[in-house]
């Protein structure tokens, strides 16, 4: 009988964190850990290589929903392997498109960059073009709230966020839930 290690142990000779670990088991790719009579999680070989198993297929990219229907796949003895190379390509096809959408957006980021000064003027190319398409240009010489992180972080503190003037555009988070809106009814 194999011994049986504790949550940190297992996650070294897996090479992942305990994190991931109670992640792991609580979206169901590994199942629940045996437990010792003081409620500690115990890990075999057997959980140690799924761990493997998983750290390897998440460093080629793969979902957390394909990593699951490998781990079916691994434990199908009925499998063929037509059918586990068929996620592999699916997931390839995937990785292709995206590598296609980045080198996109490289191209479009580089030709910005190359057009703007970064010097001391307020003008600013990118910004302009980022703004091309936008329904409306925002009033210049109206102060803009600026729009505040998730976290609440804005690098300001709220004694110096300004005021929107009575006739200034409505900020863009405010439109961008009016266009989610608008093609959600749709």
């Amino acid at each position: 009988m194999s011994t049986l290690m504790n949550i940190g142990d297992a996650a070294k000779a897996a090479g992942v964190s305990a994190k991931m670990i109670r992640h792991y088991e609580q979206t169901g790719l590994l199942p629940e850990a045996e437990r010792s009579e003081s409620g500690y999680r115990k890990y075999g070989e057997r959980e140690v290589s799924v761990l493997r198993f998983i750290r390897q297929s998440r460093r080629l990219g793969f979902s957390m929903a394909q990593i699951a229907e490998l781990i079916g796949q691994w434990g199908d003895t009925g499998r063929t392997s037509r059918q586990v190379k068929a996620i592999a390509e699916r997931h390839l096809a995937d990785l292709e498109e995206k590598l296609r959408e980045i080198v996109e957006m490289k191209t479009a980021l580089e030709q910005l960059v190359s057009v703007c000064a970064g010097d001391d003027h307020a003008h600013c190319a990118i910004l302009d073009n980022l703004a091309a398409d936008s329904p409306s240009v925002p009033n210049h010489n109206a102060s803009f709230v600026k729009p505040k992180r998730r976290d609440g972080k804005d690098g300001r503190t709220r004694t110096e966020s300004t005021k929107q003037s009575p006739n200034s555009h409505l900020d863009l988070m405010t439109w961008m839930r009016g266009v989610h809106s608008h093609l959600g009814s749709h």
